[in-house]
């Protein structure tokens, strides 16, 4: 395994491509209720992407954006099926993380889904922990909140 990291931003096309597959693992879990997320998914203007590629196949991405002053909010993470339980989430959050402290930011935040137990699994097992839901998941009972100092 040759795992190269990628710094870049939302146009970049191996970018899209990984989060059309994010997106239709999302409509296989969710089916019509995906539909009410998908404007908050759009990635058209995010500056910060990070995509690993495994002997030169992107294999895994994630992004984020600027939530506040002080805080991120983490977007698009996903790993393809073929190379999930490898570590490359934790690779992504990482960088990512790292990216947005080095911008001055103190905080990160994201949401996810109540069926997607991996991912929540995931996020806690790397210091994020479940808050009230933000704007403008507020309200809604299939989001998870979660944050993490940075």
């Amino acid at each position: 395994m040759s795992l190269k990291i990628l710094y870049t931003d939302s146009t970049n096309i191996d970018f899209i491509r990984l989060i059309k597959l994010l997106d239709d693992d999302l409509n296989e879990r969710y089916g019509e209720l995906q539909k009410q997320y998908d404007k908050h998914n759009k990635v058209d203007y995010i500056n910060d992407v990070v995509i690993i590629y495994n002997d030169e196949v992107p294999v895994a991405c994630g992004a984020f954006k600027e939530h506040n002053i002080d805080a991120i909010e983490l977007k698009r993470i996903f790993v393809t099926k073929e190379n999930r339980r490898q570590g490359l989430s934790k690779l992504i959050i990482s960088e990512l993380e790292k990216l947005g402290r080095n911008k001055g930011y103190k905080y990160a935040l994201l949401e996810t889904g109540i069926k997607q137990h991996e991912a929540i699994n995931l996020y806690r097992s790397t210091g994020y922990k479940i808050i009230e839901n933000y704007e403008p998941y507020r309200g809604n009972s299939n989001s998870v909140c979660m944050e993490k100092h940075l």
